[in-house]
């Protein structure tokens, strides 16, 4: 059985770099938007506490008969 592979690759390592070099930025780039995307869900869930404990507050006073415990 002869053997009909060629003794070195039809495309020299600089292919194989830059191809690498590519998968890199779109991972980097994939985690980048990731990461702002939990970022922008934090800043909308302490948004969303500062409404809570506004309203919490506003209850304790009008309910509750006094001033809240925290100011």
């Amino acid at each position: 059985m002869p053997n009909n592979l060629p003794a070195t690759l039809p495309f020299d390592d600089s292919y194989l770099r830059s191809l690498v070099d590519w998968q890199r930025v779109g991972c980097e780039s994939l985690l980048q938007v990731q990461r702002i995307q939990w970022e922008m869900l934090l800043t909308w869930q302490r948004s969303l506490g500062a409404v809570q404990q506004e309203l919490q507050d506003q209850w304790i006073c009008r309910f509750g008969g006094g001033v809240p415990l925290d100011g």
